[in-house]
């Protein structure tokens, strides 16, 4: 297993910038593919972004409405993957979580397909 926790939330203007951190612990973190993915009230938990392990190449992939907007990233000696969010919109606000796979090989965007979530962080994008 492996232990997640966010941070990095708060309420920002539209067109502001915020950057979320996730700290793992419990695994080695490098050899996880890690993401994104957000849940915003009454609606169904969606992906964000994400990054391949080191196995796969580290590949970042996202959602198209973030894409050119948000970064996944990750330090792997920190343990810490991170999402820079830029030019961020009121349709952003939702809950953000961090997710860790232990079974994929390749790219996905289902939720279903990573096993450790962390609490999740809020983010709130004022108009």
């Amino acid at each position: 297993q492996v232990h997640l926790v966010e941070s990095g939330g708060g309420l920002v203007q539209a067109g502001g910038s915020l950057r979320l951190s996730c700290t793992a612990s419990g695994r080695t973190f490098s050899t996880l593919p890690m993401g994104w993915f957000r849940q915003a009230p009454g609606k169904e938990r969606e992906f964000v972004a994400a990054r391949t392990s080191i196995w796969n190449g580290d590949y970042p992939y996202y959602r198209d409405s973030v894409k050119g907007r948000f970064t996944i990233s990750r330090d792997n000696a920190k343990s810490t993957m991170y999402l820079q969010m830029n030019s961020l919109k009121p349709e952003d606000t939702a809950v953000y979580y961090c997710a860790a796979s232990f079974t994929i090989t390749t790219m996905s965007s289902r939720a279903s397909d990573f096993d450790s979530w962390g609490q999740g962080t809020q983010v709130t994008v004022s108009s």
